[in-house]
């Protein structure tokens, strides 16, 4: 069984973000399972937690759960044309202490959430600057913008059949691409 690990970039209870995250959730075939992963109990990261200690027990539990990850899938509004802090933290936090980041080589898939028309393109693009420095090789093609989200959610907070569809092509092209890298 393949752990995937889901990261919302929105702590909102009901954000679209976590709506679209649980959704490509449900889609995943046997043999994958889905993990969501806590992002807003990390304090901001400061290297001195790790050079000097004490090293907060949420930085060891999310380091921890993100080692046991075979892909990784980012979920996220855009904020400012970048990515929320929250999202940005937990990519530090697990970055660090040099030399061990938790992130090397963890196939990755990018999907950005907007009310607006382009879907989040700031915080795509800018979130894949870091995710190349990370070394996540990311999936490049069909990309994920998802724009006019609130017209792809039904009255019971499920995602439309025809946006559903559309994030079923993203998702196994992202695991095509994660089994070409994880053989």
């Amino acid at each position: 069984m393949k752990k995937i690990g889901f990261f919302v970039g929105s702590l909102r209870k009901d954000s679209y973000s976590k709506k679209v995250a649980e959704s490509f959730a449900r889609l995943l075939p046997d043999g994958y399972q889905a993990v969501f992963i806590e992002l807003g109990e990390l304090p901001l990261y400061n290297q001195d937690y790790d050079d000097f200690g004490p090293v907060p027990e949420s930085y060891e539990k999310f380091r921890g759960e993100v080692k046991q990850l075979d892909g990784v899938v980012f979920v996220t509004p855009e904020y400012n044309r970048s990515v929320p802090a929250v999202l940005k933290n937990a990519l530090d936090v697990g970055s660090r202490p040099f030399g061990k980041s938790v992130w090397d080589k963890l196939p990755g898939l990018v999907v950005t959430v907007s009310p607006g028309a382009i879907g989040g393109f700031g915080a795509n693009h800018h979130l894949r600057q870091s995710l190349v420095f990370l070394n996540v090789p990311t999936l490049q093609q069909p990309e994920a913008y998802v724009g006019h989200i609130a017209d792809s959610i039904a009255e019971d907070g499920t995602i439309v059949p025809g946006t559903e569809q559309f994030f079923q092509t993203i998702l196994d092209s992202y695991l095509a691409f994660l089994e070409k890298l994880t053989k």
